[in-house]
C-alpha cells in the first residue's frame, strides 16, 4: 500500500488517546454495555481492515492508577490519576494515518469519541 503523508512522503503514526467521564457509564444496564462494546468491535475491525492499527488497549478506571512524583526526598507514588478532571483516560489507539486529517477520521469513529473526547497526537519519529 502506498503510504503519503509527511514532507518524506512517509505515514505517520499517531496515538489516538480516548478520555470520557467513568462515572457517566457506572449506571448503564447490561444492554448498554453490550451497545457500546458492539460499536467498539466494529470499529477495531474497520481500523484493521483498512490497515491503520498499529496497536491499541484499554485501561482499568483511574482510580486504580498510581501517579509517581520525582522529588527531592526520592520517589513519591501517590495512587490515582495525575490530576482531577471531568473525563478519564480510558485507552488509546496507535495508528498510522496519511496525514492529520485521515487520523481526524479516525478518532471521530471511535465510539468514546460521542461520551468525552479523544486527542490526536502525532508521534515523534526520531532517525536510528
Amino acid at each position: 500500500r502506498e503510504k503519503t503523508n509527511d514532507r518524506r512522503g512517509i505515514a505517520v503514526r499517531y496515538m489516538l488517546l480516548v478520555y470520557a467521564e467513568e462515572r457517566a457509564k457506572a449506571n448503564w444496564i447490561p444492554a448498554q454495555w453490550d451497545n457500546h462494546m458492539a460499536a467498539y468491535l466494529k470499529f477495531n475491525q474497520d481500523l484493521k481492515r483498512a490497515g491503520k492499527m498499529l496497536g491499541g488497549e484499554a485501561f482499568h478506571p483511574a482510580s486504580q492508577a498510581t501517579t509517581v512524583r520525582i522529588e527531592a526526598a526520592g520517589t513519591v507514588p501517590t495512587a490515582g490519576p495525575f490530576a482531577e478532571t471531568k473525563e478519564q483516560l480510558g485507552g488509546y489507539y496507535m495508528i498510522e494515518a496519511n496525514d492529520l486529517d485521515d487520523a481526524i477520521f479516525w478518532a471521530a469513529q471511535i465510539p468514546d469519541a460521542k461520551l468525552g473526547s479523544v486527542e490526536v497526537r502525532p508521534i515523534m519519529e526520531f532517525d536510528q
